[in-house]
C-alpha cells in the first residue's frame, strides 16, 4: 500500500525516506516497482546493501520474480564477484563498491536512482557514499534521486539531512512474534546457552530455527554440540557467516531438499535484507561481534558486545514471515 505514495513522491521530490518493518518486502519489491517510472528515462537503479550475502540474495530474488537469471535485468557487484551485463538496469552493490564507483564517476552517469537499503546499519562507507551522492545532486546531477530505506531508523533526522525529504511508512506483512526469555543470568559460554535455547525452541513448536551468535567461534561450538546430540539426529545444522564459501551460504538460506527440519547458526549477517525460508523461531544470544577503534594502537579490533534494541527487533522480525 505504500508503493503509490512512493511513486508520487519520487516523481515530485529528489529524495524520499521509506520506513518499513522487517518482512515488508522493501529490498526486493521497491526497485522492481520503480523500474519503469517515467523519471528514470531508461537509466538504472543502484541499490546499496551492507552485506555481500544479502546483495547476492536480493539480486537472485528479484531476478526470480522477473523469471530471469541474475545478470540480466537484475545484477550485483560485490568484492571479488559480479554478475552484470549490458541489459542490467538494477545493480545491487556493497558499500565499498559504491564508494569506489562514486570516486571514479562522481556524476553517476546512466544512474537515475540510488537506494540506500538498511541505512540504520550506520558505517563510514555508507555515510561517505550518501555524502558523495548529495554532493553530486547539488552540483552535477539535478535529475538524480535518492531513496533511503530502513526498518528501524530516526526518520526525522535523515529526512532533515536530505533537505526535508518526505517520509513514507509501511505497515509491512509480518505476523506477530511472541518473545520468550531465558533465565536472567544463564551460566556457561554463549554457544552453550544458545544450544539450550535451540533445544527449547525445537520442543515448543514446528518449523526451522534461526540462531544468532556473535561469530564463527561460537557457531562452531554450537554446531558441534547440536551434531553430537543423538536426539537431534534428524535435524540438519547449517552455519552462516561471511567467511563461508558461497555454496555453503546458499545451502543455509534455501529450504532443505529432503524436507528435514533445519537450524541455521548465523552471525548478524542474517539480521537484515535476507529471508531464510521456513524460519518460524529465532534464538537470539543477544551478543554481536563488531569492530571498535582502539585509540591506543590506532587500529580497529573486534569486540563482543550486547546488541542494541533495534538489532534485537530486527532479529526477532526474522520469525515473523510465516
Amino acid at each position: 500500500e505504500a508503493l503509490p505514495a512512493l511513486r508520487e513522491h519520487l516523481g515530485a521530490s529528489r529524495a524520499v525516506v521509506l520506513q518499513a518493518p522487517p518482512g515488508a518486502g522493501k529490498t526486493t519489491r521497491v526497485p522492481l516497482a520503480l523500474l519503469h517510472e517515467p523519471w528514470l528515462h531508461g537509466r538504472s537503479i543502484v541499490i546499496l546493501e551492507p552485506r555481500r550475502l544479502a546483495a547476492r540474495a536480493a539480486a537472485a530474488r528479484m531476478a526470480e520474480q522477473l523469471g530471469e537469471a541474475v545478470g540480466q535485468t537484475v545484477g550485483y557487484r560485490i568484492r571479488l564477484d559480479s554478475r552484470v551485463s549490458g541489459r542490467t538496469r538494477i545493480e545491487v552493490l556493497t558499500e565499498g563498491i559504491l564508494t569506489r564507483r562514486l570516486q571514479n564517476d562522481p556524476a553517476l552517469e546512466g544512474v537515475g536512482l540510488v537506494i540506500f537499503d538498511e541505512f540504520h546499519e550506520r558505517n563510514l562507507q555508507a555515510d561517505l557514499a550518501l555524502a558523495l551522492c548529495l554532493d553530486s545532486m547539488g552540483s552535477l546531477r539535478e535529475d538524480l534521486r535518492l531513496l533511503v530505506m530502513s526498518a528501524t531508523l530516526d526518520t526525522g533526522a535523515v529526512a532533515a539531512l536530505l533537505g526535508g525529504a518526505p517520509v513514507i511508512s509501511s505497515a509491512g506483512r509480518s505476523f506477530p512474534v511472541a518473545v520468550r526469555y531465558a533465565a536472567r543470568d544463564p551460566e556457561g559460554r554463549i554457544g552453550q546457552i544458545a544450544v539450550a535455547g535451540v533445544r527449547r525452541a525445537l520442543a515448543e513448536g514446528p518449523g526451522d530455527i534461526l540462531v544468532f551468535l556473535p561469530g564463527g567461534r561460537e557457531i562452531r561450538e554450537a554446531e558441534a554440540l547440536l551434531k553430537g546430540d543423538p536426539a537431534l539426529s534428524g535435524i540438519v545444522i547449517h552455519p552462516l557467516y561471511g567467511d563461508l564459501p558461497r555454496e555453503a551460504q546458499d545451502r543455509a538460506i534455501r529450504p532443505d531438499p529432503q524436507g528435514r527440519r533445519k537450524v541455521v547458526l548465523a552471525t548478524s549477517i542474517a539480521e537484515t535484507s535476507l529471508t531464510i525460508e521456513g524460519i518460524q523461531a529465532v534464538v537470539d544470544s543477544g551478543w554481536a561481534r563488531v569492530p571498535r577503534f582502539d585509540p591506543r594502537s590506532g587500529l580497529s579490533r573486534l569486540v563482543t558486545v550486547r546488541v542494541s534494541q533495534d538489532a534485537a527487533e530486527q532479529r526477532a522480525g526474522r520469525a515473523g514471515r510465516l
